[in-house]
């Protein structure tokens, strides 16, 4: 039985306990959260011990450790939980610093401890199911990929504030998309955005609406598209158009029935947002960490993937305040 400890018992924290619930051989065995009625709450559901969390690093009954805290938390946490050689599931970002990444991906790897990133969106049926289908040769030579992902809403400007914009919190997943679907590195990045769904976001200094165009050394090319706003659902779905053809995957939507008549025809909506749409996904990630815990493996997407995404999420950034295509060194 693989003793997980869950640290941060928010939005995240819980849906990564409840994933646990459905994975044979691992259990929550710990939890810990700054805010105390948060930890006892997700202790009473899942059965775990509330402790703080230098307790669950130091703990030799906790094997891995799950890490859902705010982003400045987790150069300290991945750095003494790597140390004392506990399993490590991080969420996106790893850090908002590239360099401080690098650091820390020189720490793992001298420990050989297990390290997940938190792209969850590699492990939904439909886009694994894409990338098992263009490496088996289905489309031919890559050259064209597009992914959308916009959200119903827009989040309180507090979180925006401390969330490092929308590229590195938002984007930040179709970059990691994006090179799943690519299989090449990016070398260049070129965005531009607008506040076009709520002043206040703007006002903030970030943007709620962005486009980004990526190319690799060959010249395959990636286009995002990003909104904060869509009043259909949680808009995610992503096409790969090849030498021989095109693969995309849909929207999930609410449920399938359509209906017909002299108005024309009329389905449900997409999910409403991300926890019921990568549900599915949110497990499979929990199952492949737990396996690779258990066995010592390396987990796939890893620490390195999470620099790369920082590193094109920052050209993002900086191609937007420019104007013009970032190089990546």
């Amino acid at each position: 039985m693989l003793n997980i400890g869950i640290l941060g018992c928010g939005r995240i924290g819980q849906v990564h306990a409840s994933s646990v619930s459905h994975v044979d051989g691992a259990r929550v065995a710990a939890v810990a959260d700054a805010f105390p009625a948060a930890a006892s709450a997700l202790a009473e559901k899942t059965g775990a011990r509330v402790m703080s969390t230098d307790e669950i690093i130091a703990s030799p009954d906790i094997d891995a450790v799950v890490i859902g805290t705010p982003t400045d938390t987790h150069f300290d946490l991945i750095d003494k939980s790597a140390k004392v050689g506990k399993a490590i599931f991080c969420e996106k970002p790893v850090d908002m610093s590239a360099d401080r990444i690098r650091q820390l991906i020189t720490i793992v790897e001298a420990t050989g401890v297990p390290f997940l990133t938190g792209f969850n969106r590699r492990f939904d049926p439909g886009f694994a199911t894409m990338r098992a289908r263009i490496a088996a040769g289905e489309v031919g030579d890559v050259e064209l990929v597009t992914i959308l992902s916009r959200d119903p809403s827009p989040p309180p400007v507090s979180y925006i504030k401390s969330s490092g914009g929308l590229f590195r919190d938002m984007m930040i997943h179709d970059f990691d998309m994006a090179r799943f679907l690519l299989g090449e590195e990016v070398v260049q990045v070129y965005a531009t955005g607008s506040a076009l769904v709520d002043p206040a976001i703007g006002e903030a200094g970030d943007v709620d609406t962005a486009v980004a165009v990526l190319t690799t050394a060959s010249g395959r090319i990636c286009q995002i598209s990003n909104s904060r706003r869509a009043t259909y659902g949680y808009d995610q779905r992503a096409e790969v158009h090849g030498s021989l053809g095109l693969i995309k995957a849909n929207n999930v939507p609410e449920n399938n029935v359509e209906i017909a008549s002299g108005n024309g025809f009329r389905s449900a909506p997409a999910q409403h947002f991300f926890l019921e749409r990568y549900a599915g996904a949110y497990v499979a990630e929990m199952i492949h960490f737990v396996e690779c815990a258990a066995s010592g493996m390396a987990p796939s997407p890893g620490i390195r993937d999470g620099l790369a995404a920082q590193m094109i999420a920052d050209a993002a950034a900086m191609s937007l305040e420019t104007g013009v295509p970032v190089r990546l060194g």
